[in-house]
């Protein structure tokens, strides 16, 4: 396989950093899994509670951001690379507040349908 361009600029980092830097890539894919699965659970054995539709809202929600968190985990990855081949300040994620606030949102919805049903 044929490695980017931007793979031929600067200089290759530490291993180690490298390697975390993977790792870190490969947590934001678990948690975009685990969002998912949440979703398709809320979807497919949830169905005692009400009112459907805000579970239904609640699971496609959750699929939506386990995508979009995909894609960011793959630019955030590609833009530490980056950063870490030329010697400059890694670069600011605002992933993080996001996905705190989804998560407190997603619990605060299901907190309510729980207390209602």
């Amino acid at each position: 396989m044929r490695r980017p361009s931007w793979q031929e600029e600067g200089q290759d980092p530490d291993y180690r950093f490298t390697l975390a830097n993977e790792r870190t890539f490969l947590a934001w894919i678990r948690t975009a899994l685990a969002l998912l699965a949440g979703g398709v659970l809320l979807h497919q054995f949830a169905t005692g509670l009400q009112p459907r539709l805000a579970l239904v809202v609640i699971a496609v929600g959750l699929g939506v951001v386990a995508a979009a968190l995909s894609v960011i985990a793959y630019t955030r990855w590609r833009s530490t690379e980056i950063a870490m081949r030329h010697g400059r300040p890694l670069p600011y994620g605002w992933a993080l507040p996001v996905l705190a606030a989804t998560t407190l949102l997603t619990a605060a919805v299901l907190t309510i349908v729980l207390l209602v049903s």
